[in-house]
């Protein structure tokens, strides 16, 4: 029986080794990291091709496993895939600066959203992302979980309560777990891969 692909997409500047998708890579053999081009200068229309790229490499439609800003990375190829399979304005929309087309919603499986960036806000985050701005809010056409801190740095709660409504998201809200990385204590974090067992 062959598993789930499970496609591991680290945010702005990447995570380190002792972040919870860093030892869920290594801990599981279905597990692979989305390698993008630049870290620290990210550029939505890159991002998107690269994400594309490994969908489209995937045996069978894998789950996303998206902390910060690649939730947003997540919500543009969801849409930009929709509205390309959909025929928005009559053809299907390319990727932005690349050659071929997004590809469809439903070559994923599922997407387990963790600490969601508000790239809207400069407040909360860094003038490098804000290619990623505006936010999709438009429905994921596949299941999904957001998982949000009561605490978040890079974004309000009611912002990521807002972003997991307007997915279609189930939202859970942990308290006090700053952005649910290496330097909030996420390490193994086993209480997300029962999550991510749900979404399986």
């Amino acid at each position: 029986m062959t598993s789930t692909p499970i496609l591991i997409l680290p945010g702005y500047a990447d995570s380190g080794p002792d972040h919870w998708q860093s030892h869920w890579e290594r801990a599981d053999p279905a597990c692979r990291r989305v390698v993008q081009d630049d870290w620290l200068e990210p550029r939505l229309a890159d991002w998107l091709a690269t994400l594309d790229r490994s969908v489209r490499e995937c045996d069978s439609p894998p789950v996303l496993v998206a902390h910060s800003l690649a939730c947003a990375l997540v919500a543009h190829w969801a849409t930009r895939a929709f509205e390309g399979r959909h025929g928005c304005a009559g053809a299907p929309r390319a990727l932005g600066g690349v050659g071929g087309h997004v590809g469809a919603p439903h070559s994923v499986k599922a997407a387990l959203l963790v600490a969601p960036a508000d790239v809207d806000s400069p407040v909360h985050t860094p003038d490098e992302v804000r290619t990623f701005s505006p936010m999709p809010l438009a429905r994921l056409p596949f299941p999904s979980i957001v998982v949000a801190s009561g605490d978040d740095p890079f974004v309000e709660p009611s912002r990521a309560e807002a972003f997991a409504h307007a997915w279609g998201s189930r939202l859970i809200t942990l308290p006090g777990a700053g952005h649910i990385n290496a330097d909030a204590g996420y390490g193994p974090w086993p209480d997300g891969r029962t999550l991510l067992q749900q979404l399986l």
